[in-house]
């Protein structure tokens, strides 16, 4: 029996020579020429000029003389997109393809920021997990995660090594510059080891702390040992270093200002006056205290900021200072208040004090040399502010949220503004309804963006924030990394081994 199949292969094979002389099929035409302008398009060019420089980044797998790490606290991905926004539209050039000074830097990460007992961290957890490659717990600094907040029994047996210690250890020099109190929990945890962040003076503590002999914070800084401590230490924060009987706040009658000044060649300073005039050949270690507290706000400097330093210039002194050691030096630079701007859901302050950070950033990039000094640049957290759309191309970032130019009504018949936190005090109070933002001046110094959940101050929130750096050791600053893993970058970049 003959299959079918059988059949119709038979008919193929007979037809195959007809079909080898069959004439060949015509060649495909070529490609029209483009007819789109996207050679010539602005962004087409930025994207070919952006691509060119990347390829020309070679990584310095060389060692790092020095190290400056510079913090934004409560700086999320949102702050620096709004923030550079608005800078540029105060330059009034445009702002959305505007570019803050760090974020130029060619090695970039994402650093996930949660503590050993949070999602989201504070910033005395975020800091110790970055200076000394531990995560703790929140409101623990430079202790390890089996330290408990506030319990100084469990300060026995936790203390970890931080970055700045290890550089002592090593012969170089540190330092730590902040726009909040020296005290506060980012700046101490370069030289800090405590079971509470709110501990910064002895006034601070309660009885039982201080019996079981639980060190303030302050007593720390200037008690440490001269091969350990600070040889720079500038911000606010001189009531918890003063007596009451100098307006302070120390309960132990103490002045530790005097007592910094013990140390050979020692200088304390109150002033913007006295800073400049230090004369870093001539002068050993450092303490400038330009305020009772933090230090003022830049939108405030006009009236409360008289004699005080900019961060910019407290930057580059503490550079000059530290630069005298020739085997190098570390330096931590934080831009305090942009947080508290965050906690009170007041945005004009969040993105001036960006600006301001950014300008020390530059300050200091002016003055280094990449090739022997590693710069990083991130933040210990975020915070819930949220960009919502969809306002036109170049319209004030802390206008309203419109479309074609007119405002975009919500669901309450309201206008919303641009920029907007999930908590803080800008919440609606006691279920009432919202305020028409439309009737306030958002661009006012003192306006509060307006919230989703009422509460005294803002929360931080948990997303990743980004990591910018140059210079020795930059090239590992890439991918998604914990926020730990920054310590680990900035040891390797200095060559110390991991236990010296």
């Amino acid at each position: 029996m003959i299959r079918a199949s059988h059949l119709l292969a038979g008919a193929l094979l007979l037809a195959a020579p007809v079909l080898a002389q069959a004439a060949p099929k015509p060649a495909p035409k070529p490609l029209a020429p483009a007819t789109n302008a996207a050679p010539g398009d602005a962004y087409y060019k930025a994207g070919e000029a952006a691509l060119a420089k990347a390829l020309a980044v070679s990584p310095n797998t060389g060692r790092a003389k020095n190290v400056i790490l510079f913090l934004g606290d409560g700086m999320g991905i949102s702050t620096v997109v709004a923030s550079r926004i608005y800078e540029g539209q105060q330059r009034g050039v445009d702002g959305e393809s505007n570019a803050l000074s760090f974020e130029k830097l060619p090695w970039t990460a994402l650093s996930k920021t949660y503590s050993h007992d949070t999602q989201v961290t504070d910033s005395a957890a975020g800091i110790t997990a970055i200076t000394t490659g531990v995560k703790t717990r929140n409101k623990v600094i430079g202790l390890s995660g089996a330290a408990k907040p506030e319990s100084c029994a469990s300060e026995v047996g936790t203390r970890v090594q931080t970055i700045a210690e290890l550089a002592k250890a090593h012969g170089l020099s540190a330092g730590a510059v902040t726009t909040t109190r020296i005290t506060h929990a980012t700046p101490a945890g370069t030289y800090a080891h405590t079971s509470y962040r709110d501990w910064e003076g002895d006034g601070d503590m309660p009885t039982d702390a201080l019996a079981a002999g639980c060190r303030d914070i302050a007593r720390q800084l200037v008690e440490a040992p001269i091969g350990l401590r600070l040889d720079v230490a500038m911000g606010g924060g001189r009531s918890r270093f003063l007596p009451e009987a100098k307006d302070g706040k120390r309960a132990d009658g103490r002045d530790l200002t005097a007592e910094w000044l013990k140390a050979p060649k020692a200088a304390y300073v109150t002033t913007d006056a006295q800073l400049a005039a230090l004369d870093p050949t001539q002068t050993g270690p450092v303490l400038g205290l330009f305020a009772n507290e933090h230090l003022p706000y830049e939108v405030e400097r006009p009236v409360l900021g008289q004699g005080v330093p900019t961060l910019a210039a407290m930057t580059t002194k503490a550079i000059d200072l530290l630069s005298t050691n020739p085997k190098g030096y570390f330096l931590l630079v934080e831009g305090g208040k942009i947080d508290m701007g965050s906690h009170l859901n007041n945005a004009k302050r969040t993105l001036t004090e960006t600006v301001e950070f950014s300008k020390a950033i530059q300050a200091a990039l002016d003055k280094v040399d990449l090739k022997d000094t590693l710069v990083i640049v991130t933040a210990d957290h975020s915070h819930g502010l949220v960009i919502s759309g969809y306002a036109a191309r170049n319209a004030p970032i802390l206008g309203l949220a419109g479309n074609e130019g007119e405002p975009i009504v919500a669901g309450d018949g309201k206008p919303y503004t641009v920029l907007s936190f999930a908590t803080g005090p800008g919440g609606p109070e006691g279920g009432g309804s919202r305020a028409d933002p439309s009737k306030e001046d958002t661009d006012d110094v003192d306006y509060h963006q307006e919230a989703l959940a009422n509460l005294p101050s803002s929360a931080h929130s948990g997303e990743d924030v980004g990591v910018f750096a140059d210079g020795p050791g930059a090239y590992l600053v890439h991918g998604v990394v914990e926020e730990s893993y920054l310590f680990q970058v900035m040891r390797h970049a200095y060559g110390f081994d991991a236990k010296p």
